[in-house]
């Protein structure tokens, strides 16, 4: 006992500490030295302190040093860093782009009046407006067979009709550009100067003192999967929704790390729609909503790591399932496999997915104890060997069975014709998702009922914290819906489990299995009842 208490004290100082180092280097980034005197040659005074006239230019072209030619879409002729605005062009799409090729955007700030080419003090950034992904496959009625133009969550422009994931990927549209500038007049020291911003301060020198130009900033947080569309050779021009907003110099260097995280993220195999999970967490939030993500993110963390070691912990020492559903540990391991298969076909975060194959894999190790079923290996062959019940245990099978018998009732008919109405009036990839989804269904609306025979037989629900920092988890990272509302599962059983320990209080004085007391115990054993 007092070694595990010690694991688990050690653990919890672990993520402390994690905890408190991520807000000093949180700080460290939203935080920048001003110079402390604006008179000092160290000092870097901002370009914009001047009021200058600037515009605004933006121009297509095949290559980001637009060798091959390029073509203004859009200008600000009175650009002011300060107002905010929105603007839709529609952009021409020349046909290597068409033939699954790119292009880019070249944005440029410069003086306004001439060119940004004739402008020695121009500052520029180059992004890409299309990237590759392999195309949803398309869904059809598997009664009829029609199928449904498979669009990227948008309505206005087709795709290339169907596709399965062995397709290669093929160039799609981003809808939206999103820009910045910082408007804040910031000093910056040159003995302090922040490494996240060097790379995009342009400076020069006016007389004696160090100028730099405009802070410009190109959003690709802001790029979502579901703002894509699929170019094909019929795409000759697509609309593109230009967003403009000034930053804070601490808001700019938050976002450049988190934009380099999320590339790096990708450089390590995550494909563009697992990045897009992590970008949703970002966009849209303000900072304070933004600490709150990552304080449930490690809380989840921690609390699915100790609810994973006490859960194998407390079946590693279970020796009887006395006062344990058996039928409920099987269900529990078919419903967990079904979510796993079902959140893999919906292609679902790493985030969510990982640990619901975690999950799975303990699940099946629980089937083997409460079973006791032990697997021996005979010439390449498993042979599987299933121990016996004592008197007890089948007692407490006789009031499973019991249980199971008024719940199939209801559940059996019920997942039935929801499956069968699915497949008349709904479209799925194939008879594989078809199945899955109904599985996964019946898992979700009705799983809770497979959990009331533990509460039958009065087991103690041992993930009590874990259920309710779910629930804030699920609206934070993008899931499935069905996955999300069947967060709040557990928190029904474990309000019945609460007020059933309020109806059926511990009785101290109750003889045990072992013939001792709780007030009878002897000094340094532990009683679970």
């Amino acid at each position: 006992m007092f070694l595990k208490t010690s694991f688990t004290t050690l653990i919890v100082g672990v993520f402390v500490v994690y905890v408190l180092h991520t807000c000093w280097v949180m700080f460290g980034i939203v935080y920048t030295k001003p110079c402390d005197s604006p008179k000092s040659i160290n000092c870097i005074t901002p370009f914009l302190a001047g009021d200058p006239q600037l515009q605004l230019s933006i121009y297509t072209a095949l290559r980001p040093d637009a060798e091959g030619g390029h073509t203004l879409i859009h200008k600000e002729e009175t650009f002011d860093v300060n107002n905010k605005f929105e603007r839709i062009v529609n952009v021409s799409i020349p046909k290597k782009t068409r033939n699954n090729g790119t292009l880019y955007a070249l944005i440029f700030v410069h003086q306004a009046g001439i060119t940004p080419w004739q402008d020695p003090r121009q500052v520029h950034m180059v992004a890409q407006l299309t990237t590759y992904m392999v195309p949803k496959p398309a869904e059809i009625s598997l009664i009829t067979g029609e199928d449904q133009t498979q669009v990227l969550n948008t309505e206005e422009f087709s795709g290339a009709g169907t596709a399965s994931t062995a397709d290669p990927p093929v160039s799609h549209w981003r809808t939206r550009l999103t820009l910045n500038i910082v408007g804040d007049h910031f000093l910056f020291d040159k003995e302090h100067l922040p490494s996240d911003v060097h790379r995009y301060l342009r400076v020069f020198q006016n007389g004696k003192k160090m100028v730099y130009l405009p802070l410009l900033f190109v959003d690709e947080l802001s790029n979502r999967v579901k703002d894509l569309v699929e170019i094909n050779s019929t795409s000759k021009e697509l609309p593109l929704t230009i967003s403009y907003d000034s930053i804070s110099l601490g808001r700019l260097r938050f976002w450049i790390h988190m934009q380099d995280a999320v590339f790096s993220l990708q450089q390590f195999g995550f494909t563009e729609k697992d990045a897009d999970e992590i970008k949703g967490i970002f966009v849209d939030t303000n900072l304070y909503f933004l600490a709150l993500t990552f304080l449930v993110a490690a809380f989840h963390l921690l609390f699915d790591f100790l609810a994973f070691k006490n859960d194998i912990s407390f079946w590693k020492q279970k020796k009887s399932m006395v006062g344990m559903s058996s039928k409920a540990v099987l269900w529990r391991c078919f419903s967990t496999i079904v979510v796993f298969l079902y959140l893999f076909d919906e292609q679902t975060s790493l985030l969510v997915l990982i640990p619901a194959g975690v999950g799975s894999i303990i699940e099946v190790w629980k089937v083997k104890k409460a079973l006791k079923i032990q697997v021996s290996w005979k010439g390449g062959k498993p042979t599987f060997l299933f121990g016996k019940l004592d008197e007890s245990e089948r007692r407490t099978e006789e009031y499973d069975t019991l249980a199971m018998k008024y719940l199939s009732y209801l559940l059996y008919p019920m997942c039935i014709g929801g499956a069968v109405y699915a497949l008349i009036f709904l479209r799925y990839k194939s008879w594989y998702s078809w199945l899955i989804n109904s599985l996964v269904n019946g898992v979700y609306a009705f799983g809770f009922l497979f959990m009331l025979p533990q509460l039958f037989v009065n087991y103690k629900v041992s993930l009590a914290f874990n259920t309710f920092i779910d629930d804030v988890f699920a609206f934070i990272i993008t899931m499935p819906t069905s996955h999300r509302l069947a967060c709040f599962r557990d928190d029904v059983v474990f309000l019945i489990y609460l007020y059933q320990r309020w109806l059926y209080p511990v009785d101290k004085t109750r003889i045990n299995e072992y013939g001792v007391s709780y007030d009878e115990k002897p000094e340094g054993k532990t009683h679970k009842d």
